[in-house]
């Protein structure tokens, strides 16, 4: 049974946040209001108990946190959610410091251009050339990538467009409640909207299109459910079955699986989007589990030697 304040959240989110995804317009409503106060800044909290630093990559400021006694070489990116168009938040701030304080790792976290203002080529011309950068100073197989909703799907995308550049891929996904098929065309959205009490279809479609700059939204780019699902690391999914999401992370999972990906999916019974990042008992033990996935994946792979370069026969 949902705990108490996990119910409290989604009446508040249902009175609240659902608001700004009825339509096209109440989203650019929300967007313009969001601008106003909108601050990417670390909360003071978090900057008193970890390293932080900034740097810029084309333009856009990238946050490299660290506990104080960072272990081996690993590092995390994660790609906040906010339907492309919304900053980063305290309750991603809350995540990632704690993430990096229990895993004891360094933590990237890109301040990535937004929608209306930038789109897709914008977003990952910024994350392509982060994640290089990352390659030279890193090996690929101590690298993870975690996300949540628009997040997610920028992992996703990512990894599927180094595959293509014949890059080395990231060694591990974490992916909370993230944005799949952008088409919405499953037949189970619709019912699965009338549940969700924070998403609905005509503002999720309207976020869409603002950052696909023309791209068809059954474009792997858009939507990674349509891509090659082989390239994929060991993945572990969250997704609540209130979120509007859900269907679509059940065929991804699915066809991941089929396509061979090592992929375990989390589902919270009556959670909505993105609810690991709320501060109640479902998503302790969620972050629980995080924990664990994460872990293993670093002393996995931080254990294989590292590639040995020979030299050219003449």
């Amino acid at each position: 049974m949902p705990s108490l304040k996990s119910r409290l959240v989604a009446l508040v989110l249902k009175h609240t946040r659902k608001k700004s995804f009825r339509s096209a317009a109440a989203l650019h409503k929300r967007i313009a209001a969001a601008r106003e106060t909108e601050d990417h800044r670390p909360p003071q909290a978090i900057r008193q108990r970890l390293a932080i630093e900034t740097r810029q990559v084309d333009g856009f400021p990238v946050y490299e946190v660290a506990p104080p006694a960072p272990r081996g070489e690993g590092r995390l990116v994660y790609f906040h959610g906010g339907a492309y168009c919304f900053e980063i938040t305290p309750f991603h701030w809350n995540l990632i410091a704690e993430l990096a304080e229990r895993l004891a790792i360094r933590i990237t976290v890109p301040i990535y251009p937004l929608a209306p203002e930038h789109d897709i080529h914008a977003m990952f011309g910024m994350a392509m050339s982060l994640y290089r950068q990352m390659l030279q100073q890193v090996p690929a197989r101590t690298i993870l990538f975690a996300g949540d909703s628009a997040g997610g799907n920028m992992a996703l995308v990512l990894t599927m467009m180094a595959a293509r550049e014949g890059l080395p891929l990231p060694a591990a996904h974490l992916l909370i409640s993230p944005g799949l098929d952008m088409t919405m065309t499953n037949p189970q959205v619709e019912a699965a909207a009338r549940h969700d009490p924070w998403l609905d279809i005509a503002g999720g479609l309207e976020a869409v299109r603002l950052y696909a700059a023309g791209l068809d939204f059954a474009d792997w780019r858009i939507s990674p459910l349509y891509g090659d699902l082989s390239d994929l690391p060991p993945s572990l999914v969250f997704s609540g079955t209130r979120d509007l999401l859900y269907p679509d992370t059940r065929v991804f999972v699915d066809k991941a699986r089929g396509a061979g990906v090592d992929i375990d999916l989390v589902t919270g019974e009556k959670m909505f989007h993105v609810w690991p990042l709320i501060d109640m008992p479902e998503a302790r033990r969620a972050r629980d589990r995080m924990v664990a996935f994460l872990s293993n994946q670093l002393a996995a792979h931080q254990a294989e030697p590292a590639p040995v370069k020979t030299a050219p026969s003449s």
